[in-house]
């Protein structure tokens, strides 16, 4: 440290490991979310987290407000998601499918739905309350910003003449939230500092300084109540706030045995830990042998000898070992910036709100960056090995009873949180998703018995910690979706096609992947022309209007239900050539159902078929691209073996529109970069740069909030997660044997880029570089597989070998120019 501030030093990384022969033209620019004032609404605060533990800093100066999150703390108990009665039910839906009665079918199939899920809860509030001196502060000096490149929030203000700065950061290595404040005069710190909840709870001091706040979640959901009159026990919970003074003749009381009161500091520093006792989604809350006031103290007390800076530099290593795998820099070509300039020193001093105005206008590239380099860091954020798997909201809620419960939604929302995972170089964040897959197939194979008389396992479309897998409460139109696992599946496979694990693909992928599509094999029923058909089937959260005019939701083979069936199914037999399991019953039998499935069809008007029959559409403009998923994130429908399917996926795009919540943007993006049609995968980014104003949420769709959280509205992080996923989409395809360069660069928008360490199947690294919107120079690597790969670049191809550990270099012309070892 010098005079209070941090001098990073950052450690080389994979990005260094390669650079294009003339150098980057560009100087890399702040990677900064600033703030010119305290927030105002809570998609104004700033969030940061460490996995288990997230927080949203407000800044406020007279009184800050930290409202903190911990990943475990959700309503209810373990459930029972299964229905003795389903079967009968399911019976009576197929037979009105099979005659055509498809608006009777989906009313009698509302009597196959099932409960709600349960809720998450937050946690609490820090409350920081300052002298009435900070009231008057400069409002000039206010400064509120989050750099990405260390994962650490500062506020700085003066008051009188005397400048306070105020740190904060999440620790993953020791699961705590630091903050640091501090004052350039001796003597000029106070505050009072307490814990609360929503959630009942009692908060008192323990010795001298520190707090301890211990309650409970409800044991089961408020509104929409479960007919019970039991009232079981929840989730308990306990946070702990150790608060740490400077060794001056600054003073400390306790004040109503519930607050700390300081005066006359010169710093202080507030540490904070959380544990609950959840153990696991199979264990009642009332059966738990965890005491989370024991297990918050013991963390605190692992870490009481570390100072600050020793806390800071194990979470700046942590944190930047992920981070800094990728790099990404985009400006616009010499003739653009004549025109529009953007990126200057001016523009690096805006708000960040400001820059989201002006988007529309000035295009910034940087700003393209800033929430490219967002996601990543939300994910790193809010989802790491050992932690629940991101929600709708990733880590970070504010209310008892948040939008759509702030569950993981399993028909687009829980997988588009973890799109960037792979290609984004952030493998270890999706660790949580496959734990709770895991969770999820064994109250699955429950459910796939009793509801449905099948192997193997299921999950629907909307589910909860305690690992909820039958179907939601309400209309078919969403809850009948028997498709969430399967889906979810998808994923294990495409861990192992980036990272080539074999390791995971035995042991963890390959028994869900079989448990998986045991179940699917049992789904599908003998059906129309010799096909395999599922039935009931619906296309999530979308009606038609049936053949008697009536609107209806259920009927057979949705083409989203085929899609990803199909790519189960390729999964399961590539993962078993791989395996050496080509023999096995259940393979055999996947091989031969493979060959029966409904195939993709294209309507009357050109688009792809969303249902096996060519129904009207209510809603041509709806929100959700099911009938896409072959196309993205599927690979049914590309470009090169399909092209007719692609023309209809191209109409079907068109047709469905540009509005929609920020996750079907981030959808149509990657959609359109599958397409390669640069021109429309931009106009979707850019329509995602619309600030939307918290009070009036209502009068938009889509866009971002100050904090750059995406909308739907209201806030949810899929679109975050959506957006990197789909800009990485644009830059680098690839298949275990290809790679597509820069597939959908949008030319004159960013004429001028470089990025770095995004990753491709086959367990390859690559880094591009561009100059005036053609390829100068692309880096590929790998480190552990050796690989003959083809490389593509507008219509030219080249087959190249590429032997692991060594670094290989390739010119506009796909000419190898340089090759050397890696570091």
């Amino acid at each position: 440290m010098e005079d209070g501030e941090w001098v990073v030093v950052r450690r080389p990384t994979e990005t260094d490991w390669w650079n294009p022969s003339l150098g980057e033209s560009e100087t890399a620019k702040p990677l900064k979310l600033r703030f010119s004032e305290p927030a105002k609404h809570w998609t104004d605060a700033i969030p940061v987290g460490n996995g288990h533990l997230g927080a949203m800093i407000w800044g406020g100066v007279p009184l800050e407000k930290l409202q903190l999150n911990e990943d475990t703390l959700w309503t209810g108990i373990p459930g029972n998601y299964t229905n003795p009665d389903a079967p009968k039910t399911l019976s009576e839906v197929r037979k009105l499918v099979d005659n055509g009665e498809y608006a009777e079918a989906t009313e009698v199939a509302v009597k196959l739905s099932g409960d709600p899920s349960d809720v998450y809860q937050p946690l609490g509030d820090i409350i920081l309350e300052f002298d009435d001196t900070h009231a008057a502060y400069s409002e000039e000096s206010y400064q509120r910003e989050l750099d990405l490149d260390t994962a650490a929030v500062k506020v700085k203000y003066s008051v009188n003449g005397v400048n306070f700065v105020r740190e904060y950061f999440a620790s993953n290595p020791h699961n705590v939230i630091a903050v640091k404040l501090s004052s350039s005069k001796p003597g000029s710190l106070s505050f009072t500092v307490s814990l609360d909840s929503k959630l009942h709870h009692r908060s008192y001091v323990n010795g001298k300084n520190r707090i301890i706040m211990e309650g409970s979640c409800p044991g089961k959901r408020i509104p929409p109540k479960l007919h019970t009159n039991v009232n079981p026990k929840g989730i308990q919970f306990s946070a702990i706030l150790d608060l740490q003074i400077s060794d001056n003749n600054g003073k400390l009381d306790v004040l109503d045995d519930k607050k700390l009161r300081v005066e006359a500091l010169d710093w202080a520093i507030l540490l904070v830990v959380s544990s609950s006792s959840f153990d696991g989604p199979f264990i009642k809350p009332s059966d738990s042998k965890k005491d989370p006031t024991s297990d918050s103290l013991n963390k605190l007390n692992s870490i009481r000898s570390l100072k600050y800076s020793d806390l800071y530099a194990s979470h700046l290593d942590d944190y930047e070992r992920l981070f800094h795998r990728v790099s990404i820099q985009l400006s616009k070509g010499s003739k653009m910036n004549k025109l529009v300039p953007c990126g200057n020193d001016l523009d690096d001093a805006k708000s960040t709100s400001d820059r989201v105005k002006s988007f529309q206008t000035d295009e910034d590239p940087s700003l393209i960056e800033l929430l490219f380099q967002y996601g990543r860091y939300l994910l790193i954020s809010c989802s790491r090995p050992g932690t629940q798997v991101a929600n709708l909201q990733g880590i970070w809620s504010k209310d008892i009873e948040p939008p759509w419960d702030c569950a993981p939604h399993l028909n687009i929302n829980l997988q588009m949180n973890y799109w960037p995972a792979l290609t984004c170089s952030l493998s270890e964040c999706q660790e949580p998703l496959f734990d709770y897959i895991s969770s999820l197939s064994i109250n699955g194979s429950k459910t796939a018995k009793v509801n449905y008389e099948a192997s193997g396992w299921v999950v629907h479309q909307v589910s909860d910690i305690w690992a909820k897998t039958s179907p939601d409460r309400g209309q078919a139109v969403w809850a009948l979706w028997p498709m969430g696992g399967a889906w979810l599946c998808t994923h294990l496979w495409e861990h192992y096609t980036f990272t080539m694990d074999k390791a995971f693909l035995k042991n963890k992928a390959y028994p869900l992947l079989e448990g998986c599509a045991s179940f699917l094999l049992d789904w599908l029923i003998e059906g129309r022309g010799g096909y395999l058909e599922t039935n009931p089937s619906t296309s999530p959260e979308h009606t038609f209007v049936a053949p008697n005019g009536k609107p209806a939701s259920v009927s057979y083979s949705s083409t989203m239900d085929m899609s990803i069936i199909k790519e189960v199914f390729s999964a399961i037999l590539s993962a078993a050539e791989v395996l050496g399991k080509d023999d096995n019953d259940l393979v055999k039998k996947v091989g031969k159902a493979q060959l029966r499935l409904y195939p993709v069809k294209v309507a009357r008007d050109g688009s792809i078929m969303e249902w096996a029959q060519d129904f009207e559409d209510p809603e041509v403009h709806h929100r959700h691209l099911s009938h896409l998923f072959g196309l993205f994130p599927g690979h049914t429908i590309t470009v090169e073996k399909t092209p007719d399917l692609c023309k209809a996926a191209d109409y079907t795009l068109y047709k469905r529109g540009e509005e929609g919540p920020g996750w079907s943007t981030a959808w149509k993006i990657a959609l359109w970069a599958r397409l390669h049609n640069s021109e429309h995968a931009y106009r979707m980014v850019k329509h995602l740069f619309n600030l939307v104003d918290p009070d009036h949420e209502s009068d938009f769709e889509g866009g971002l909030y100050s904090n750059l959280f995406t909308a739907h509205p209201p806030f949810q992080i899929d679109a975050n997660f959506g957006f990197t996923a789909a800009v990485a989409e644009m830059l680098v395809q690839s298949t275990t044997k290809d790679l597509f360069l820069l597939p959908a660069l949008p030319r004159d928008k960013w004429a001028n880029g470089c990025v770095k360490g995004l990753k491709a199947r086959g367990g390859i690294t690559v880094s591009i570089c561009w100059k005036e919107g053609d390829l100068h120079e692309v880096g590929v690597w790998s480190k552990d597989q050796n690989s003959l790969e083809r490389l593509h670049y507008r219509g030219n191809t080249v087959t190249v070998q590429l032997l692991s550990g060594c670094v290989y270099t390739f010119n506009m012309q796909l000419m190898c120019t340089r090759k050397c070892t890696l570091p």
